[in-house]
């Protein structure tokens, strides 16, 4: 056996230190040997919680199976790893200390199989460096605070290339991009969260993830069975059953600008708000409102109701956050403010879509602009190609093309979270991110909006909101 045991003391909480060491996961971030790491059991991180964690050694990917056995909150952690040539247990204990600090202990022991303590004596040498390394990666993901997100150079040289850069769309992006990532050790307790299209694909992935890392969540869905069955699933997923829901049709706006005189009410300060709702409508249909849908629930609703939360965004010690969900599959098209509001005469689904996203990107810049000074960060993100239900549904031929690269629900909800919960999510205002990194608006530079178009959408969008509502 090998036991190795260091300690570092860094000035975060408790509450941070333990919830950032508990969920293996997070191994990737700061352990410099680890591939990848997946949680094999649903429901909460905890005892009996199990993990498998693929580990380089001596160049090959060697699979481990963990197993938390001991769990005491805030304090203690024992995790029991096996493989075919060595077991470990990793035990973890955190001590307050003054003025805030944390002292962690973590004691590794090693168990080798086959006979292979015979190399014990290189064994010992090369797993001291490398846990020296882990260790020191972990202090890094607790203490430091990284700078302002920036896009690597080998996407800069992607996005010069058309193939490429929807190479970078596809779980292939995702994965490339994570080997780079900072970490993201910072919780979200106290932070007031406000999703919209929370029941379903990246809005659901999204608010599982935000739940877990202690968001005071609002979730927006269009009815209480909604409501119950996406609470049940943060609840299986998470164990958190406070969850607040706000039902409303968002592709009304009357519906809209009830939710948000409803939040208004409540007077409760907004630290983040995400305009994820959305959906692909292949058919041309008119709202009751006399809205083309697309136009209504992508478009305008998000606008109405960022607006109307205004009051709840401002006042914040630190920077509001308003995340706008976008597609790349507005690098397509040039704004063009007579395809906002089709008729049926010409209407093409995916056409409608991209205008709206491509109109909400550049309302995104606008708002940064604009609220700067007001303490407000404005972003937008696109999620690349996930196997969203509304891709299921509204492009068939596109999902059976590119259904073994498409990437899930929770890589394709990976930004939206980070925007959200990562102090460098609060760096950055009026960018478009993909995989957390701040991407271009406009692929190879193409379709670039007409400046009398761009300056005419604000009081287009303002003129039919007006004229939806009652006065």
């Amino acid at each position: 056996m090998l036991s190795i045991t260091e300690t570092l003391t860094v000035a975060r909480s408790q509450h941070d230190c333990f919830c950032y060491l508990a969920d293996l996961r997070k191994l990737v971030e700061w352990d410099p040997l680890v591939r990848e790491a997946r949680k094999d059991t649903p429901g909460p991180v905890g005892k009996g919680s199990c993990f498998t964690i693929k580990i380089n050694i001596v160049g090959l990917s060697v699979p481990f199976r963990y197993v938390i056995t001991e769990f005491t909150p805030d304090r203690r952690i024992v995790y029991s790893g096996r493989s075919a040539f060595i077991n470990v247990n990793d035990t973890i204990d955190i001590v307050s200390g003054d003025e805030g600090c944390q002292h962690i202990t973590y004691r590794a022991d090693f168990f080798l199989k086959w006979g292979l303590e015979r190399l014990i004596g290189n064994f010992a040498k090369t797993t001291r460096t490398q846990y020296n390394a882990a260790i020191s990666g972990l202090y890094s993901a607790l203490s430091s605070m990284p700078s302002e997100a920036t896009i690597h150079p080998k996407n800069v040289k992607a996005d010069a290339q058309t193939i490429s850069a929807l190479r970078c769309f596809t779980r292939h992006g995702y994965l490339s991009g994570r080997r780079t990532w900072a970490p993201m050790s910072y919780r979200l307790e106290g932070r007031h969260v406000v999703l919209t299209g929370a029941n379903s694909g990246i809005g659901l992935a999204a608010a599982i993830e935000l739940a877990a890392a202690g968001a005071d969540l609002t979730l927006v869905v269009r009815t209480q069975e909604k409501a119950a069955a996406t609470l049940q699933t943060i609840e299986l997923e998470t164990g958190r059953n406070d969850i607040r829901f706000e039902l409303a049709d968002l592709s009304l706006l009357c519906d809209t600008e009830a939710l948000s005189q409803r939040l208004l009410q409540g007077g409760k300060p907004i630290d983040v708000l995400i305009n994820n709702a959305g959906a692909l409508f292949n058919q041309h249909q008119l709202t009751r409102e006399g809205l083309e849908q697309s136009y209504a629930l992508l478009l305008l609703s998000p606008v109405l109701l960022t607006e109307r939360l205004l009051p709840l965004l401002e006042a914040h010690e630190l920077p509001a956050r308003i995340v706008n969900v976008v597609s790349g599959g507005m690098y397509a098209e040039r704004l063009n403010l007579k395809r906002l509001n089709l008729s049926a005469d010409g209407y093409r689904g995916a056409r409608a879509y991209a205008q709206c996203k491509r109109a909400l990107s550049i309302m995104t810049e606008i708002w940064a602009d604009r609220w700067r000074e007001r303490n407000i960060v404005v972003n937008a993100m696109h999620p690349g190609w996930s196997d969203t239900p509304g891709v299921q549904k509204a492009l068939p031929m596109f999902r059976r093309v590119t259904r073994l690269v498409l990437r899930s629900h929770a890589e394709g909800a990976d930004t939206i979270v980070w925007l959200a919960q990562s102090p460098q999510g609060g760096l950055s205002t009026g960018k478009l991110f993909l995989d957390r990194e701040p991407r271009s608006t406009y692929l190879l530079g193409n379709n670039v909006e007409a400046v009398a178009d761009r300056a005419a959408l604000e009081t287009q969008l303002n003129r039919d909101i007006d004229k939806t509502l009652p006065t």
